[in-house]
């Protein structure tokens, strides 16, 4: 409604220029240049809401085109760590941890928001339902640090800004279509049609298709097939663009099953020992099941008025899904956990940007924010008859009111400011039962634990940053931001506080040769407060969220790229050294299960549900890294193009990425709470025939690395194993 109204207030204005709009779209990137002849492509990014070089944003940032994407093997968000510095993902099966130099989230409570923002095509994604493959982008912005200014709460690690493909106007019928196969019998298409209907207004759809078996065997008494894909989605786009006025809506949706989260026991829990096989070898005693549906829709408005101010509208609706069925303890034990579990998240946005143009020695950008959250949760578990229902409903309100501004203090030198208010409301109902349908309880269940509550809490953010245009081919930078996440609540007197960040960063950014090699440098400092995590709580036997610790995370990040002919390469590396100060708490890995009840009194045994003892459990750490933090990061892929006559040519290419060790848990526990590091090769060889047509034939973890890419509860997720295939790419 209020993208509607702005831009009947903007049709309405009388003195509205008629030339063509000269800003960006969100959404817009490219890669400018011929390679041969002027070295590396330039690479425009859209992230701080105008078109701007990358070499020229103050900000630690990598981006990637489509084809970038490609020749890297990124399909999906997880596929990003390998391609960008100090960036791990890791598979929480409900969630996916996203953190970035150390910080972003490391509990898969609901009552935690994300600590790095991702957005696709401007709009805030939730934590669930990201898994979603790749296809018809436009480019991926990776923004390292707190973006407390432009994309405020919830950016205490950085950002992340998918950005989907637009209409081309004025280009004709046109697109694109991709087939290809592999092993494990997978299949997967993809594709885009551009429909121009005038030279101001045109329309694009593009969708996929990806299917293929699960790498695991199921033994289990109960056939299952966890771990396979089978998925598919679409995209319809509408641009309308009559001279200085620009609408783009987007509608999409996706659907992704799997066939249940294909997990086995962590070593030294206690459904360990019911471990069979190798990794690849699933031992399930009941069925597992797991979907995903996404819905999106989007609406983006943008106006250059005759002053060549720019007023943008964003709004934006999802629902996000997930239903499955999991077997929690991932085994034939018979003490083990069944789940009905149920996420659904609908998320409304809106977005207002007045933004001055560039000319001159002062440019600014003013906006508003608002978002609102709707979360239902229904857990239903099932313990050898004794039923657990966990059924959480949530409501987030989030607003934010911010502004940035540029000046040019002497030629070359610019000072900028940022600052955002940010104000965030949390509030739920619904409780924890034990025993329904149990002779001796209610015909619903007795209720254990209250889940509703409210939680209000705002902060000021923002930066400030020094930018020195030394000359045309460097920039010197150096800042300090501020960044937050939100509290929460677990219960009506339960109630956690904020993390925040205050970060210190200096960089260059330089190209050399002629533009033929371009680098980007950065070292910097956070000081990390009021880190939450969820643990239990043994007075109730419940988890909940708690602020556990301070952590201080420096580190240093570099990034090069090179293009001599046919020669091209990239480099990335980052080096993170977090500090999590001492924590005391209930260890959970060490005894697993659910429900166990609260504290026995002093004397009584355990006898869960009734009572449990946690006093032999509770352990004190002497502090460590900061979870989901590894230390080392670093790849690099190359390649070369060999002219073959005429317009043919074949481009070999190899990337190598590094991932080192994490800690899951602040147990740190190399047994149980430690993902191994782990290197990765991929490749890709492209027969182009012509400008119509290419093969390409692909090969990813080439050396059937076996690796650990999360863990959930008590059980661990592993990567894929190696897979190749070949691909027929066909422009029209």
């Amino acid at each position: 409604m209020m993208g509607g109204a702005l831009a009947l207030a903007l049709a309405a204005q009388p003195g509205i220029a008629l030339a063509q709009a000269q800003g960006a779209n969100v959404g817009d990137s490219s890669v400018t240049g011929n390679a041969d002849e002027e070295g590396v492509g330039e690479i425009i990014v859209t992230a701080q809401r105008r078109k701007e070089k990358l070499q020229d944003v103050a900000v630690s940032a990598t981006a990637f085109d489509a084809s970038a994407l490609a020749d890297k093997a990124v399909t999906n968000l997880a596929d990003l760590q390998n391609a960008s510095p100090a960036l791990s993902i890791s598979d929480g099966g409900i969630t996916q941890s996203i953190n970035i130099r150390g910080i972003g989230l490391a509990s898969n409570s609901p009552a935690v928001t994300a600590g790095v923002a991702t957005y696709v095509d401007g709009l805030f994604q939730p934590p669930i339902v990201q898994a979603n493959s790749f296809y018809d982008l436009a480019s991926v912005e990776v923004l390292r640090g707190p973006q407390g200014t432009l994309v405020g709460s919830n950016s205490t690690g950085g950002a992340i800004f998918i950005n989907t493909q637009n209409p081309l106007l004025g280009e004709g019928l046109g697109g694109y279509a991709m087939f290809g196969g592999g092993n494990y019998n997978s299949v997967q298409s993809e594709a885009a049609i551009n429909l121009p209907v005038s030279d101001t207004f045109g329309f694009r759809a593009a969708g996929f298709y990806r299917n293929r078996d699960s790498f695991y065997k199921s033994v289990g008494p109960v056939g299952n097939d966890a771990g396979k894909l089978r998925e598919g989605g679409g995209r319809f786009t509408a641009m309308w663009k009559p001279g200085s006025f620009q609408a783009v809506a987007k509608v999409s949706f996706n659907d992704r099953d799997s066939g249940g989260y294909a997990y086995r026991p962590i070593l030294g829990t206690p459904s360990a020992a019911f471990r069979v096989g190798d990794i690849r070898t699933l031992s399930y005693d009941t069925p597992v099941a797991e979907r995903q549906k996404a819905f999106q829709a989007s609406l983006e408005l943008r106006q250059e008025l005759a002053s060549g101010i720019t007023l943008r509208s964003v709004t934006g609706y999802q629902n996000k899904r997930i239903k499955a069925l999991n077997d929690l303890d991932a085994s034939t034990d018979p003490n083990g956990i069944t789940e009905d579990y149920f996420a659904g998240e609908k998320v409304y946005t809106q977005e207002i940007n007045i933004i001055s143009p560039t000319e001159g020695r002062f440019d600014w950008i003013l906006g508003g924010y608002f978002q609102r959250n709707d979360i239902d949760v229904r857990i239903f578990q099932d313990q050898s008859g004794f039923l657990t229902d966990i059924v959480p409903k949530n409501q987030r309100t989030t607003t934010g009111l911010f502004a940035q501004g540029n000046y040019e203090l002497v030629p070359g030198l610019e000072a900028q400011l940022g600052v955002r208010y940010s104000t965030y409301k949390a509030t739920g109902s619904g409780d924890v039962k034990i025993g329904r349908g149990i002779p001796g309880f209610p015909p619903e269940g007795a209720s254990v634990a209250d889940l509703g509550g409210s939680h209000k809490d705002s902060l000021a953010t923002g930066k400030f940053a020094l930018n020195w245009k030394v000359d045309p081919d460097n920039l010197l930078y150096a800042l300090v931001a501020r960044g937050y996440k939100p509290g929460g609540f677990n219960s009506p007197t339960s109630n956690f506080d904020p993390e925040r960040v205050i970060s210190y960063e200096a960089g260059w950014k330089s190209a050399f040769l002629r533009n033929r090699i371009r680098t980007q440098i950065s070292a910097f400092y956070n000081k990390y407060s009021n880190f939450q995590f969820n643990v239990v709580e043994p007075t109730t036997g419940f988890a909940g969220v708690e602020n556990i610790s301070t952590v201080e995370i420096k580190g240093v990040e570099a990034q090069v790229q090179g293009r001599f002919g046919g020669f091209g390469f990239d480099a990335n590396v980052a080096y993170v050294d977090s500090d999590l100060a001492s924590v005391t708490f209930v260890n959970t890995r060490t005894f697993g299960g659910a429900a166990l009840g609260p504290q026995c009194p002093t004397g009584t045994p355990s006898s869960p549900p009734v009572c449990f003892n946690y006093t032999p459990f509770i352990q004190t750490t002497g502090g460590g890294p900061n979870l989901y933090a590894p230390r080392w990061t670093w790849g690099g892929g190359v390649e070369y193009e060999i002219p073959l006559g005429g317009e043919m040519s074949l481009t070999p290419r190899v990337n190598y990425a590094y991932v080192g060790e994490q800690f899951t848990y602040i147990g740190y526990s190399p047994l149980s709470d430690r993902l191994n590091p782990r290197g990765l090769l991929s490749a890709i060889v492209t027969l182009r025939i012509n400008d119509k047509l290419k093969l390409e034939a692909w090969g990813t973890n080439l050396t059937n690395k076996e690796y650990v890419t999360g863990q959930l509860n008590s059980n661990e997720f592993y990567g894929a194993p190696r897979e190749y295939g070949v691909k027929l790419h066909v422009t029209f």
